[in-house]
């Protein structure tokens, strides 16, 4: 199951980076990492696996290490 993020407002646009929606396979840790106006949701059915990127390729996430160990946070 992968998870989206959207920003958090009324009709909301899904976020991407270069053109592809950023998306992830845990809301936790999505939840963990992201803490500005966003919602989690689920990726919707019509969004195509060639127009996704894994937020960990995105270069500002680049530094993290998946699956998250919260102990490295603290």
């Amino acid at each position: 199951m992968m998870w989206a993020i959207r920003e958090d407002r009324l009709h909301g646009e899904l976020l991407s980076y270069g053109g592809k929606t950023l998306v992830h396979d845990s809301r936790v840790e999505l939840e963990f990492l992201l803490t500005d106006n966003v919602r989690i949701v689920l990726c919707p059915s019509s969004l195509r696996p060639e127009d996704c990127l894994e937020l960990r390729f995105h270069p500002n996430y680049a530094h993290h290490t998946f699956p998250l160990q919260r102990e490295a946070y603290r």
